[in-house]
């Protein structure tokens, strides 16, 4: 590709489980953008085997690393610098998980030590690998770091669960530590808030289709794709967006400003009353009387 936005850059991507992963897509396009890179993930999900062959495409060391595990995240950085011939870039989390959603345990009755796995996974992990990068003195000057959300941490979501408390906390951790990483070494912290998108995460939300078709109703530009979520890394990973930091970003199509849409109201809902209490509120609403 001609414009190169990170030539010479080095990379860690945690997250990429298959071909339907964001974190997949980005390490492509970083890597098309002249990174170089290293894969990592958890054991359990390198058994898949998926990664190896993006690996290869891309000329990426994968190394295994519990990202709840400091120990690991400490072995990463170090076999990355190593590998990769230097301090680090730029780095994307893009990694969730909430027993409870994949349980299916309703909101209202949630299992406290799934939540406390949730909030470690999806969330804590971030500062997991903030401080351990910190500490290491692992990034370069001007570095990126990069974690993948969503609107559920500002608005409800009935079916999203304990995973809304986990987005609310990565992205206050990107606002805590983006100011302490800042004055050290002038490296970014940010996350991107992306449309629903259509992943194995993604997926696994009770009422995912719904989630995907009002976005997209909503949105003037139409729902982010994992593509478009990509282009978006790179650009936060370049020189190009050097004081963007501390900052929730929204990759939706304009889905975060909107209240209702044309499309929605024309097309999207046929109102049957079923959520009026009153009669006589309801015959209005539906066209049967003059209120």
């Amino acid at each position: 590709m001609s414009n190169q936005l990170l030539k010479g850059k080095r990379g860690i991507i945690f997250g990429a489980l298959d071909e339907n992963s964001i974190a997949w897509k980005v390490a492509e396009k970083a890597y098309e953008h002249g990174a170089h890179l290293v894969l990592t993930n958890a054991p359990i999900a390198l058994r898949k085997g998926d990664i190896f062959r993006l690996g290869e495409k891309i000329k990426a060391e994968v190394i295994s690393a519990d990202i709840t595990q400091v120990d690991e995240i400490e072995n990463l950085f170090q076999e990355s610098m190593s590998i990769l011939g230097g301090k680090i870039d730029f780095v994307l989390h893009s990694v969730g998980m909430s027993p409870n959603v994949r349980k299916g345990l309703h909101y209202t009755d949630l299992d406290y030590n799934y939540m406390n796995k949730t909030l470690d996974v999806s969330a804590i992990s971030f500062h997991k690998v903030l401080q351990v990068a910190y500490k290491m003195d692992a990034m370069n000057d001007w570095g990126s770091v990069l974690a993948l959300s969503y609107i559920a941490a500002q608005r409800t979501y009935s079916s999203y669960g304990d995973m809304a408390q986990a987005k609310a906390m990565l992205e206050s951790i990107a606002r805590s530590f983006g100011y302490h990483y800042g004055l050290k070494r002038k490296v970014r912290v940010n996350t991107i808030s992306q449309s629903p998108t259509v992943t194995t995460a993604g997926t696994g939300v009770s009422g995912f289709k719904s989630f995907y078709a009002y976005a997209n109703c909503m949105s003037p530009l139409g729902n982010a794709s994992s593509d478009d979520c990509a282009n978006y890394c790179i650009v936060m990973f370049s020189d190009l967006t050097r004081k963007v930091t501390m900052q929730n970003l929204f990759n939706d199509g304009g889905y975060s400003t909107m209240g209702i849409s044309d499309t929605l109201i024309s097309s999207c809902f046929t109102c049957q009353g079923e959520c009026f209490d009153d009669p006589g509120e309801k015959e209005f609403i539906l066209g049967k009387k003059e209120k």
